[in-house]
């Protein structure tokens, strides 16, 4: 359904979330002039029919005032967009981040742009690939009035009402939460509360892969043990003599189970596909919020150790442990004469 406050909004940034955060907007009624200096990604949205600029300064000239820009652009490289943005930009104009910036590099941002009469917005994004069909889930930090201003736009990228039961114990009857977006607060705690829920992730991640590799080598009684002084007998492998069908498990946790979401989801159908899972190497990469939000729990004094635990487990799987267990083999060849046994 259209909206009833039609907008115009430019987008920089036709990666996997910009391109379908503007087909949002352009099917819900608003108006959107985008930029990217992928070639290939602005010829396939101006195939929609989509207005495309030729560089940064063309795209402020195409808006209307007061222009609204979003950038939805890697953390690495937002600062240097979002300047030679700015110098297009005027009084009451509004920059938005929709990307995973660092929230205290919001703060500086907001503050370095406030003499210049500039707003700035940083909304925390996630839905991944799947948003242009489920929407987004946005959390915002930014100036009252400038978030109310941006509302019609927030709105028609947000999942908007579902079919789910009210929250049973919600008392509120006002707010946007329950349509997916939410203003959080001041400058960056729309990306603090993304931090936090991209460390979350992390965790959830972890403990779904760990369990289910668990049942994946629960036939390990079945297997011939080596003999030797350097490695532990399995202790009762008569318990462990279980031939379990990983994906079907991943399949059953989807129905009506505890932990049911839409991470088992994605993992039920990526097993239904590959068993296996062959064609990826288990090499797991951190943009850098796992990161912020261990951080943040060191500086509150909150114990994170899930969130933690996940975190490492990153960095061992692309062998940043691999010093630490070299030093460990050194140490055990030193003090007991253990040596290594091949991989």
């Amino acid at each position: 359904m259209a909206t009833d406050r039609p907008m115009q909004l430019g987008m920089v940034g036709l990666g996997r979330m910009g391109a379908n955060i503007v087909q949002r907007l352009v099917r819900d009624g608003h108006n959107c002039v985008v930029y990217d200096v992928n070639a290939d990604a602005v010829r396939a949205i101006e195939a929609d029919g989509i207005v495309a600029a030729t560089s940064l300064g063309d795209l402020a000239a195409r808006l209307d005032g007061p222009r609204a820009v979003w950038l939805m652009l890697p953390a690495a490289i937002t600062q240097r967009a979002l300047d030679e943005l700015a110098s297009h930009l005027g009084s009451g104009d509004v920059i938005i981040d929709g990307g995973n910036s660092y929230y205290q590099n919001d703060i500086t941002r907001a503050g370095q742009l406030a003499p210049r009469g500039l707003h700035y917005v940083d909304c925390g994004t996630s839905g991944g690939v799947w948003g242009l069909d489920r929407g987004y889930s946005l959390m915002i930090g930014g100036e009252d009035d400038v978030i109310s201003r941006l509302d019609p736009i927030f709105r028609s990228i947000a999942p908007g009402p579902d079919r789910r039961q009210p929250t049973p114990g919600r008392t509120r009857t006002d707010g946007t939460a329950p349509e997916g977006y939410l203003h959080c607060g001041p400058s960056g705690a729309g990306h603090f509360v993304k931090m936090v829920h991209n460390g979350i992730e992390y965790g959830m991640m972890a403990s779904i892969a760990e369990g289910l590799s668990i049942i994946k080598h629960a036939n390990v009684g079945r297997k011939k043990a080596e003999a030797d002084a350097e490695t532990a007998p399995l202790r009762d492998p008569e318990f462990y003599s279980y031939d379990i069908d990983v994906a079907e498990v991943a399949e059953v946790w989807r129905h009506g189970s505890v932990v049911s979401s839409w991470l088992v989801d994605l993992t039920a159908d990526a097993l239904a596909r590959s068993p296996e899972l062959s064609e990826f190497s288990g090499r797991v990469s951190d943009s850098g919020e796992g990161r912020w939000t261990v951080e943040a729990a060191i500086n509150e004094s909150v114990p994170a150790p899930v969130i933690s635990a996940a975190l490492w487990q990153r960095y061992d799987s692309r062998g940043e442990g691999e010093f630490t267990a070299r030093v460990l083999s050194a140490m055990r060849s030193a003090f007991g004469g253990h040596v290594e046994k091949p991989s």
